[in-house]
């Protein structure tokens, strides 16, 4: 990680940092970023209170807004390389706004080999990916405008989905914006331990159960890119093949952790209303998870092994055909690819029958826990120490909340 000399450590001296620094856009300005300056009111405003809301609560929200603005960022870069098919001109985002920009997004006219390879998956995978963008910009401008209406402060969320911190380099590819980005996705470590979790009959995590199967071992080993980084990427055969398979199995793992965050978090708040928003974003993180679930297992399907090496990244990945048994029933039962309805494990106690469940769901330390993940996949790798040190602080308060 890229350091820096300020230091974020509690929320006293986050408003510090929002007001010695920036001025925060208030909600009618919302996309637009920030100006640099003086003071404005809101921003001298800054503190953790919750408004009308519970302190607990806006916290939480809080930190969901936060998680939202950065899958909207993820899912942008995926979204202007894929459309290539013309998904992105049939008036699908008309009227949808992004919440960088407070505006429509434009087509880019998408990457053709990529959008080629990504289609081995399924040949629907654009329209999927412009969907999925679709929500999480959907997410992300609902949960702000709901804050903003209970009177909660908003400031250094505002840090995050203006211009401040959107300063890692993307694609240069055909396709791409080309702008700056709030996050990574050419050096990422994917985890793949989902696939065997959600397949186990006998173990869960939240049961302390570890050492889960990786679907694809050397995603979760060095660093790999899920978009081309140029068009010298897209143009080598293999190499856009194993960037979108790559791609498939991290869309994967970033919907996994939203179909666990929210109903972790929704244990903690107090309002019937800020638990119905919870109870039903959450499931829509669910059935996205589960697209992708399928569409991963269809890497590489009917084709002997791919082995393929990124001499940017210094990395080697193996994708397998996970439709083909190996014949240990054990490991095929935990990477078998159409296998995609989370099997019955046990749940709350091993003394009870095994249920299907979204997993894991303990609250405890939900929150960091995302944020852990996020960084371990690679997605902050050239962020600054400011920016981490608002997302643990945004974490550690949605993890402080306590049901009323």
């Amino acid at each position: 990680m890229k350091k820096s000399g300020s230091i974020l450590k509690n929320s006293s001296s986050r408003r510090r940092f929002l007001q010695n620094g920036m001025v925060a856009a208030g909600a009618a300005t919302i996309g637009t970023g920030l100006l640099s300056g003086s003071l404005s009111a809101f921003a001298q405003g800054a503190d953790d209170s919750g408004g009308e809301l519970s302190r607990g609560d806006a916290s939480i929200l809080r930190f969901l807004t936060a998680a939202e603005i950065l899958e909207a960022d993820l899912w942008e870069q995926y979204w202007e390389l894929s459309s290539a098919a013309g998904i992105a001109h049939r008036g699908d985002f008309a009227s949808k706004i992004n919440p960088s920009t407070g505006k429509a997004p434009v087509g880019t006219g998408g990457n053709l080999p990529y959008t080629t390879a990504l289609q081995l998956l399924d040949s629907d995978m654009p329209q999927y990916i412009v969907d999925n963008t679709d929500d999480e910009f959907s997410h992300t401008n609902f949960l702000f405008a709901y804050l903003e209406s209970k009177g909660v402060n908003t400031a250094d969320l505002n840090l995050l989905v203006g211009p401040h911190f959107r300063t890692i380099p993307g694609s240069t590819a055909t396709g791409s914006a080309n702008k700056g980005r709030l996050t990574n996705l050419t050096k990422l470590t994917v985890d793949t331990s989902f696939w065997s979790r959600y397949r186990s009959g006998n173990t869960n995590p939240d049961l302390g159960d570890t050492g889960f199967i990786q679907a694809v071992p050397s995603l979760n080993v060095g660093q790999h890119t899920a978009i081309p980084r140029t068009d010298t990427d897209a143009h080598n055969s293999d190499l856009i093949k194993a960037i979108a398979f790559t791609a498939g199995f991290h869309f994967a793992f970033i919907e996994q952790g939203g179909t666990s965050l929210y109903p972790q978090l929704a244990q903690r708040v107090s309002n019937a209303e800020v638990l119905r928003i919870l109870l039903s974003i959450g499931p829509s993180e669910a059935m996205h998870f589960q697209v992708w679930h399928d569409k991963a297992g269809n890497a590489n399907a009917g084709n002997p092994p791919l082995t393929v090496s990124d001499p940017i990244n210094s990395s080697t990945v193996t994708f397998v055909d996970l439709t083909v048994p190996t014949g240990n029933d054990a490991v095929d039962e935990l990477l078998e690819a159409n296998l995609i309805m989370p099997e019955p494990c046990p749940f709350l106690n091993r003394s009870f029958p095994v249920c299907s469940i979204v997993r894991p769901t303990e609250t405890v330390g939900a929150a960091m826990g995302v944020v852990k993940a996020f960084t371990a996949d690679g997605l902050f790798i050239g962020q600054t120490g400011e920016f981490m040190q608002l997302l643990n602080d945004l974490a550690t308060d949605a993890d402080k909340a306590r049901r009323q």
